[in-house]
C-alpha cells in the first residue's frame, strides 16, 4: 500500500480533533473539580487506544506495534476513537461541530477506501 501523505496527514489531523472532542466533553459535560481531570483523562485514554493497538508492518505508522492486532480490530480503534469524538461533541452540546465533524469523518472513510480494505487484509 503506497502512502498518500495528505491522507495522513488528514487522519492526524482529525485523530488530534477527535482527542479535543473528548476534552471538551470532560470540560462541559462534568462539574468541577472533576472537568479538570477529564480534561486529560479521556483524551489520554482515547491516544494510548490509538497509540498501543496496531497492525504490524502498518505503513502509516513506524511499523512497530506495541500490541500487535489484526487489521479489522485496528479499524475498530480507530472507528471507535474518531467517531467516539464526534459522539463527544454532540453529548457535550456542541451539535454543529459534530455534524461537521461526522460529515468530514464520512468523506475520509469514503476517500481512504485502500487504507480500509489493507487493514481488512491482514
Amino acid at each position: 500500500m503506497s502512502l498518500n501523505p495528505v491522507m495522513l496527514g488528514v487522519r492526524l489531523v482529525l485523530e488530534l480533533c477527535a482527542l479535543a472532542s473528548f476534552a471538551a466533553y470532560g470540560w462541559r459535560e462534568f462539574p468541577s473539580p472533576w472537568r479538570w481531570g477529564l480534561v486529560v483523562l479521556l483524551p489520554a485514554i482515547a491516544g494510548a487506544l490509538w497509540g498501543t493497538f496496531a497492525v504490524p508492518d502498518d505503513p502509516s505508522r513506524n511499523g512497530k506495534a506495541p500490541v500487535p492486532v489484526a487489521g479489522w480490530v485496528r479499524f475498530g480503534v480507530e472507528f471507535v476513537v474518531l467517531w467516539g469524538g464526534a459522539a463527544a461533541l454532540w453529548f457535550g452540546g456542541l451539535p454543529k461541530l459534530a455534524l461537521v465533524s461526522a460529515a468530514v469523518l464520512a468523506v475520509y472513510y469514503v476517500l481512504a477506501w485502500d487504507r480500509i480494505g489493507w487493514l481488512f487484509s491482514r
